[in-house]
């Protein structure tokens, strides 16, 4: 189930996430969810991921694309996009946005990170990005087309009709104007908080 479909709330399960490799061949990306469904690198409406990086290098390179990368796991990395200042990540750092078809690279701080991208094709989406610490009941109001809320660290309970659960980096999807999400952490972790907003031109 990798598309938002016409369901109003689903859950894609982290064992069913598909296993690719880098654009340019550098490593490999774990596809947590794109639309449409099985679109290809160069196809995509929005697409997010995580991937392993384990060497310092050039970023594959996405014509027409805005990124927000997130690092999930390591010591981080400093991120130099052109005609930016060089951007140091940690598991600390805000969710970072910059565009995909300028030239990047990145250089490891400690050792080998795990970093969360999201990817949509400009002039078709929009997204935003927020990293919620997540020890205590939070409260979401999905407002965008799509709303994705991936669990990192430890899962959580949603306090619908059914109670259905999401384990450590579990994805929810959400459309819009469904009522208020509650979800209840199961242990301390983070929630990243994922809209995504398509052009009136493109509904």
């Amino acid at each position: 189930m990798k598309s938002s479909g016409s369901k109003p709330m689903r859950i894609l399960r982290a064992v069913d996430y598909r296993v690719m490799p880098w654009k340019n061949g550098g490593g490999t990306t774990t596809e947590i969810a794109v639309s449409p469904e099985r679109a290809g690198l160069d196809d995509f409406d929005w697409r997010i991921s995580m991937a392993r990086v384990e060497t310092s290098g050039p970023f594959s390179s996405f014509a027409g694309i805005d990124r927000t990368l997130s690092v999930l796991e390591g010591e981080g990395i400093v991120l130099d996009v052109a005609g930016l200042p060089p951007t140091r990540l940690t598991t600390a750092s805000v969710p970072f946005a910059f565009p995909g078809d300028v030239p990047t690279s990145a250089a490891l701080i400690g050792g080998p990170i795990t970093d969360l991208n999201i990817m949509t094709r400009r002039g078709r989406m929009a997204h935003e990005v927020e990293r919620r610490p997540f020890s205590a009941e939070i409260r979401l109001a999905p407002h965008a087309d799509a709303t994705l809320v991936l669990a990192v660290g430890a899962g959580a309970t949603l306090f619908t009709d059914d109670g259905p659960s999401l384990e450590p980096l579990d994805m929810l999807i959400v459309d819009r104007d469904r009522p208020e999400l509650r979800l209840q952490p199961k242990g301390q972790g983070l929630l990243f908080v994922i809209g995504l907003h398509r052009f009136a031109a493109n509904r």
